[in-house]
């Protein structure tokens, strides 16, 4: 039985029209005066903090606390900003999960597990109305690993319930193969939704548990159980 489920967000619970990609571009014009700064990163399944060191890195800029802290502050101000411009939204078959889960016999524990820093996170999803659905979360500002991401929301939700938590009893829902190599990395099960980049057919051939199109093609009571 699932007693902890750990949904992504990129992709996974929303879309957000590309803010958050943006809003590195803009912090990387106006903060770092470099307008093509972030062309050709990868963010699909990493962590913020990666992201921004591989920004350093390619730019050559020191990598210290100090840059983190003026990037991640720009790049807040800039996602706030941004979000209510682009078209966004829910992704098909979120908020039936979200009921689903908790009309289940004995409902789990609903968490996030996300590169995203925790603010940027809450930002995103307070403004879909979605960010008081999860009990806890962690973060990209927790660790640049997304592997000991999950480790750490494993032990949040262990914290959380009281008990020690097995693999099996660990649900990830993610739409990337990073997702799904975290998620394996606790011995969690995999649930992979092709609603951000990556198709069913590539997100199959990682070997999660389960994939599908969209949250709508499976319930909670058909994985959770």
């Amino acid at each position: 039985m699932v007693h902890v489920v750990l949904f992504d967000i990129d992709g996974t619970l929303i879309q957000t029209g590309g803010a958050g990609v943006r809003a590195f571009a803009e912090t990387a014009r106006a903060e770092f005066g470099l307008p093509d700064g972030t062309a050709g990163l990868q963010f699909a399944g990493r962590t913020d903090t990666s992201i921004v060191r591989e920004f350093f890195r390619r730019h050559g800029l020191p990598e210290t606390p100090a840059n983190f802290h003026r990037f991640f502050d720009s790049y807040v101000f800039w996602l706030d900003h941004l979000l209510p411009r682009l078209e966004g939204g829910i992704l098909p078959g979120v908020w039936s999960w979200l009921h689903g889960l908790r009309a289940l016999r004995t409902p789990p524990l609903v968490a996030l597990l996300t590169g995203n820093i925790r603010l940027g996170a809450e930002l995103k999803l307070r403004h879909f109305r979605l960010w008081e659905e999860f009990a806890l979360g962690a973060f990209g500002d927790d660790s640049e690993d997304r592997n000991e991401l999950a480790a750490i929301a494993r032990d949040r939700g262990a914290a959380a319930l009281g008990r020690r938590l097995a693999g099996e009893e660990i649900l990830v829902i993610g739409d990337t193969p990073l997702d799904i190599r975290c998620a394996r990395a606790i011995g969690a099960r995999v649930l992979a939704v092709g609603t951000g980049r990556d198709p069913v057919a590539e997100l199959r051939a990682h070997g999660p548990d389960y994939a599908v199109g969209s949250l709508r093609e499976l319930s909670p009571a058909e994985v959770c159980g």
